[in-house]
């Protein structure tokens, strides 16, 4: 049941595995989503737990047919069977959760979490046996099938467990496998990355409105201004910079508005902010590692 390798030699597909969720939240969501959209896997193999929203239980299986313990099903037989266990609590949760479940968990499950700042030995430390584990940081726009996620191996992740990790978040994105030690990099620059992109929109979106453009003409116009502005980085595969250059004429209306954003360092003081989000990834992992000394 729990091999990701046939007799023969063959790689075992997502679809023969159980997959059970820990977590019932939004990337969760977005992660079955993902898998069932790109007929990685059917919902019978799919499991998630919640005990504390047994109406988000209720609201998942009926609108992908997940297995939970809503239909009458074991919480500790879900995890015993699942040939992967996805870890996808809060990170003030994560060290009670983990705790309460470690017995159930199997030397030859594969146990993958999407919790930020929470570091591959301080769960190997949590769950007191060797097991394989997989660090990750998607990002929200997972949710669209168009996020960025980090991924990082323990050493006991064999290759075909890799291909599984790797195919899992490509349903809902971009992947890219780092060194742990980068985790928490990826941390403040991709999985807080969807807010800056955000924020710049509130600004460019208040600017419109301040200039006599209505909410809505504001709104589908900006969006319309930085989709493009990405289309054109990703097709092009020119740099930003460059990009942002050939935009400006000198002494013209781009040009002041750059000048401004220069003066007040804005470029500056976003390299600061996504820093200090990767320091306090560091920071929370810190705090985690202490609920257990």
């Amino acid at each position: 049941m729990m091999t990701f390798k046939s007799e023969s030699g063959q790689v075992t597909t997502i679809s023969k595995l159980n997959i059970c969720f820990c977590g019932a939240g939004s990337m969760a969501e977005a992660l079955v989503r993902g898998l069932i959209t790109k007929n990685l896997t059917k919902p019978q193999q799919i499991s998630m737990l919640n005990r504390k929203n047994m109406v988000r239980l209720r609201e998942l299986h009926g609108r992908y047919g997940i297995q939970t313990i809503e239909q009458g099903l074991d919480h500790d037989e879900l995890l015993k069977n699942a040939d992967v266990v996805l870890l996808a609590v809060k990170p003030t949760d994560s060290v009670d959760t983990i705790e309460s479940m470690k017995h159930l968990f199997n030397p030859r499950q594969l146990i993958i979490s999407v919790i930020a700042g929470l570091s591959i030995e301080t769960m190997s430390r949590l769950i007191g046996m060797s097991m394989p584990i997989v660090r990750t940081m998607p990002n929200t726009s997972a949710t669209i099938g168009l996020g960025v996620t980090a991924i990082s191996y323990s050493n006991a992740v064999s290759d075909e467990q890799r291909l599984v990790a790797e195919k899992l978040f490509g349903a809902v994105g971009i992947t890219e496998v780092i060194n742990e030690e980068l985790q928490n990099a990826a941390t403040g620059v991709f999985g807080s990355g969807p807010a800056y992109a955000y924020y710049l929109m509130e600004a460019m979106i208040a600017g419109a409105g301040k200039l006599g453009f209505d909410s809505d003409a504001s709104l589908r116009l900006v969006v319309q201004t930085i989709l493009g502005a990405a289309e054109m980085v990703r097709i092009t595969s020119e740099h930003p910079a460059e990009l942002r250059s050939n935009t400006i004429s000198p002494n013209g209306t781009t040009q002041v508005a750059i000048d401004l954003l220069e003066q007040f360092s804005l470029k500056e003081t976003i390299t600061k902010a996504i820093v200090k989000a990767a320091e306090r990834s560091g920071e929370m992992g810190k705090e985690l590692e202490m609920k257990i000394n």
